[in-house]
């Protein structure tokens, strides 16, 4: 079976597997939204702001 050094080394193997699997999950489930969400509200915040500036032109 196993020496406990490799049973050691798979526990450390399966850990890190382990946090970068949620971390991903993570990113992608509730970073990854909020920063296409935020970018999106600040380019239309952007054009809004350009009609404005163009209607006061006129």
């Amino acid at each position: 079976m196993f020496e406990f050094d490799q049973y050691l080394g798979f526990l450390a193997f399966a850990t890190i597997l382990t946090i970068g699997f949620w971390l991903m999950m993570f990113l992608l489930l509730f970073v990854v939204p909020y920063w296409l969400g935020g970018n999106l509200l600040e380019i239309w915040k952007e054009k809004r702001e350009a009609k404005k500036a163009k209607r006061a032109q006129q």
